[in-house]
This record gives structure tokens, C-alpha cells and sequence, in this order.
């Protein structure tokens, strides 16, 4: 059986972000993903025009319904609107026997805000600690932590400050600093730098929940932190180089660049 892989996130109707680009990872890296919607949104390349999050009782009854029956070897969490679904889901993946990458989101790509101001406390609290891996970008680490990072050499004072919150590996994303696409990996002890070159390309709707997807998928595939990360680094710099126009404003990348490439297409 292919490795399963469970989504917990939002609906983006245009298809670029959110439980749609999820999928689309897990399909593109051979693991059978499966979804739990927390939120749908009304959603283009221009920004998010209007955001409805599900009851906690939809989500868990989701949550439930896969896990129960199906099973799964890794869990991914994107947005999650409110701190009673942070609250439920951090519960249900704290009760569950399998790797957890959460994505903290709090904005889109656009600026729009995903994540309610009164839910950060939840997230520092009750989600964080279940993380194997957590992946904020430099804005969600100023959110959660008050650290703002402005240099590379800042992005330790980041990662230890998420860690501090208890997750067993942070990924602070420096995707937001000028030259080399660089992260840090870490679990306090252990240090990977990760480096790419910085592709001119403005279409990257979507690479924060890409990148927590192709990691949850190597890491259902049984692989390391290190290893999973590095990978799912290599797919993400990838989907960016050849992410494509959609709309009047910012594309996605393309999840599917691999496939293409394979074929000559």
C-alpha cells in the first residue's frame, strides 16, 4: 500500500494553496493523500475575498472518519482559522500515532489574515508541542514569538524560540530574507542550513503549504527529518522555478513541474 498521508487545512478555490496544493504534493511525490477541510475560501490570484471556518464537530468527524478506518502514517496541518479548531486538532494529532508537520499559517500569500489573533496563544500552547516538525515563515515567527529576523545569522535566535514552544524540529523559513532561498532545520542540537538559489519567478502562491506537504510525505515514507526536509526542499525549489501566471495577480507553483519534465512536456 502507498504510504497515507493526512491533510488538516483549508479550501483554496483557486486551487494554488491550502488542501489543493496538498493534494496535488502528495500525488506528484507517490503517497496517497487524504483531507480533513477546517475552512473554505473564496480565494483568486488577487487575494482571499472571504473565509467561512467549519464547526469543530465537522473537523473532528473528518479527522475521525480517515484515521479510524483508514489509518495514516503522516499528518500535515495548514490553516486552521480559530483557537477551538487549533484547540480539537492538537487534541486529535496528540492522539494520534504519526509524524506531525505543522505549517502555523497566519496570512496568505496576499497579506489576507488565516489565522484569528485570539488563536495564537493555542497555537504557542497546544499545537506547537505536537509538532515533529514546525515550518513558520519569518512573519508567522514574529507572530508566535516577537522575534523579527532581518539576517541570516538571526535565523538560530528564531528556530530557538519556536523550539522553546516545544515542537521537536523547527524549519524557520528565510524565503523572506534578499539573495539564497536559505532555512534552518534544527532541533536544538542538531543544525542543517538549506540553501537554494532564489529563482526570478513571482508566482509562488502556495510554497509554504507545498513545502509542509512534501515533508509529511517523505516522512510517510519513513525518512528521517533531515532527510524528508532536505527532499521536500529540493521538490519545493523545483515547483518554484517553474511555477506558472493564473489570473490577474500571483500564480502557483507547479506541483506538477516533475511529471512535465519526464515527459519533455
Amino acid at each position: 500500500m502507498k504510504p497515507l498521508v493526512l491533510t488538516v487545512a483549508g479550501s483554496d478555490s483557486g486551487g494554488g494553496a491550502g488542501i489543493q496544493a496538498d493534494l496535488k504534493t502528495m500525488l506528484a511525490l507517490g503517497v496517497h493523500g487524504m483531507s480533513v477541510v477546517t475552512a473554505v475560501t473564496a480565494q483568486n490570484s488577487l487575494g482571499v475575498q472571504g473565509a467561512w471556518e467549519l464547526p469543530v464537530e465537522a473537523v473532528r468527524a473528518q479527522y475521525r472518519s480517515v484515521v479510524d478506518d483508514i489509518g495514516v502514517q503522516a499528518v500535515k496541518t495548514g490553516m486552521l482559522a480559530s483557537a477551538e479548531l487549533v484547540e480539537a486538532v492538537a487534541e486529535l494529532i496528540g492522539a494520534t500515532d504519526a509524524p506531525a508537520v505543522i505549517d502555523p499559517v497566519g496570512v496568505s500569500k496576499h497579506g489576507d489574515p488565516l489565522l484569528a489573533a485570539s488563536a495564537l496563544d493555542s497555537v504557542r500552547r497546544r499545537l506547537l508541542p505536537v509538532a515533529t516538525v514546525a515550518t513558520p515563515n519569518l512573519d508567522e515567527v514574529a507572530q508566535l514569538t516577537g522575534v523579527r529576523v532581518e539576517s541570516e545569522e538571526q535565523l538560530r535566535e528564531a528556530a530557538a524560540a519556536v523550539l522553546s514552544y516545544g515542537p521537536r524540529w523547527v524549519l524557520v523559513k528565510g524565503g523572506h530574507l534578499p539573495g539564497d532561498a536559505v532555512d534552518l532545520l534544527t532541533d536544538g542540537s542538531e543544525e542543517h542550513w538549506l540553501r537554494a538559489p532564489r529563482h526570478d519567478n513571482r508566482h509562488t502562491h502556495g510554497t509554504g503549504c507545498t513545502l509542509a506537504s512534501a515533508i509529511a510525505s517523505q516522512l510517510a515514507k519513513g525518512h528521517r527529518v533531515p532527510e524528508a526536509v532536505t527532499a521536500a526542499k529540493e521538490y519545493v525549489t523545483g515547483a518554484i522555478a517553474a511555477g506558472f501566471a493564473l489570473g490577474g495577480g500571483i500564480g502557483p507553483v507547479d506541483h506538477g513541474w516533475r511529471f512535465r519534465r519526464r515527459t519533455g512536456a
